[in-house]
Order: C-alpha cells, then sequence, then structure tokens
C-alpha cells in the first residue's frame, strides 16, 4: 500500500480522490486550507495517515505544508489537486502575487521542490488549458487587465506544461496532468456534464494504481485516456522558460541547471 498527500482533499475531487484511496487500503494525508475546513471533515481525518493545515496562497504557508508533510514521512505519492477557478480580480497574495497563478501554479510548484521527492507526482489540469496563452512576460497579471478565464486558463497551460517538464528532467519518477472533466463539484457547479467520479479515478489510479498502464509519465490523461495537450506542454523550450520563470517568481530553483 502507499503513503499519499493531497492538496485541497477538504471537499470536491480531492475529498473523493481521499475517500477512494482510503478504502482502497492506502495511507492518505489530507490538506485543509485552515483550522476550520479541516473541521469540516472530521470523521474522515481521524482515519487518514494525517492531516495538515495551511493557505496554499501563502509561500510561508505553502512552506509549513510541506514541513508537517516531510515530518509524517516519505510519500510515494503526491496529488496536487488544489485550485480556484474564477476570481472576480487579481487579488494579492501575501507575496504580492496574483491569487489564480499563486494557489494554481506556484504552491504546486514549491511543493515539488520542498516535499520529500515521491515516486509518482500528479497536477491537475483542465481542458481549458488549451486557451492559455503561451507568452510568459506577464503570468503575474501586473500590466494586463484582469481576466479570470483568461488566467484559470493560463494557470492550467502551466501546471500541464510543469508535470511534462518533470517528466523529462526527473526520468526516475512519473509525472502526469490530468484533465477531469468539467464536473458537478463546488467549483464546476451543479448543472456541471461530467462523470465526477471518473474525474477522480484517474489520479487515484496515477497516484497508486500497480497496473503498468498506469506506471508512465508525461502522459496528458482524462478519464484514464491519453489525451493529446496543447503543443506548449510538450516543448521544451517553452518548459525550460516556464521553469524558469517560476524560478524568478519564487526564488526557488526545481531543476539542476546542468541538465
Amino acid at each position: 500500500m502507499s503513503r499519499i498527500f493531497i492538496t485541497g482533499s477538504t471537499d470536491g475531487l480531492g475529498l473523493a480522490a481521499a475517500r477512494t484511496l482510503m478504502k482502497e487500503g492506502h495511507d492518505v494525508v489530507l490538506h485543509a486550507r485552515s483550522r476550520e475546513r479541516a473541521a469540516a471533515i472530521s470523521e474522515i481525518s481521524s482515519a487518514a495517515l494525517g492531516l495538515v493545515i495551511g493557505d496554499l496562497a501563502s509561500a510561508t504557508e505553502t512552506r509549513s505544508i510541506a514541513e508537517q508533510v516531510n515530518a509524517i514521512g516519505r510519500m510515494d505519492a503526491v496529488i496536487h489537486n488544489a485550485g480556484i477557478y474564477l476570481e472576480r480580480s487579481r487579488g494579492e497574495t501575501p507575496d504580492g502575487h496574483a491569487k489564480t497563478l499563486a494557489v494554481n501554479v506556484l504552491a504546486p510548484y514549491l511543493l515539488t521542490a520542498w516535499i520529500t521527492r515521491p515516486d509518482r507526482l500528479v497536477y491537475l489540469s483542465s481542458g481549458m488549458h488549451r486557451s492559455g496563452s503561451s507568452a510568459l512576460d506577464d503570468i503575474d497579471w501586473k500590466k494586463r487587465p484582469w481576466n479570470a478565464s483568461q488566467a484559470y486558463s493560463e494557470s492550467k497551460l502551466y501546471i500541464a506544461t510543469l508535470a511534462a517538464a518533470i517528466a523529462r528532467h526527473w526520468p526516475d519518477i512519473f509525472s502526469n496532468a490530468v484533465d477531469p472533466g468539467w464536473v458537478p463539484t463546488k467549483m464546476g457547479g451543479a448543472g456541471a456534464p461530467d462523470d465526477l467520479e471518473m474525474g477522480h479515478l484517474t489520479q487515484t489510479w496515477l497516484a497508486a494504481s500497480g497496473d503498468g498502464a498506469a506506471k508512465v509519465s508525461g502522459g496528458y490523461w482524462y478519464h484514464r485516456q491519453r489525451r493529446e495537450a496543447a503543443a506548449e506542454v510538450g516543448d521544451p523550450g517553452f518548459q525550460d522558460a516556464l521553469v524558469e520563470k517560476l524560478r524568478e517568481l519564487t526564488g526557488i530553483r526545481l531543476f539542476d541547471e546542468r541538465r
């Protein structure tokens, strides 16, 4: 059985994935943004391996999350599930970043750098990533007029690209991106047309399955089927440019620059 950490596991896809993995006998570490959010899942958290608390909009709290996870022990897999959708404004995190970028991209990047490296990494993207711009000069939305949908699309392009970059730089682990579909969660809304169960079962399968089909890297997945991602995702030049931009914004280097 595996040890698996899931960000944003107090509701929606993250909570569904946690329940599924725990039923399969895996040891799951849950994550809540606050103690109030943690209280809402007391029933499941009492059966989990651990529960860590911290707001992914803050680099300081993100560092604390990583430290809490590392104190529990090395994970076999991490599912980067947490995300935010249509923010009304750019917002301003404690570190001065756009909130959508901070939660959807910078936090997974930092957690990847700070959590003891697992065997498998799963990052949640979206079909909307195909609408994301490949221009990287203003990914923090300091110059452009705020556009919530475009910011979300770009964040999902970046996270899919990060997953592909990790697969290229760290060939000893499995790193994949998942499009869960437009599913009826709090984020997706009650009228969302896609299958909620398949929306989370792809993540759990990639994180813990012994199936040879799941033990691959560099894929973009939808309902356990590999799909073609936007061209930028598989472009090593774009991957490296994005990772360098994330290093500039966070001050943290993810890859050895010699590779």
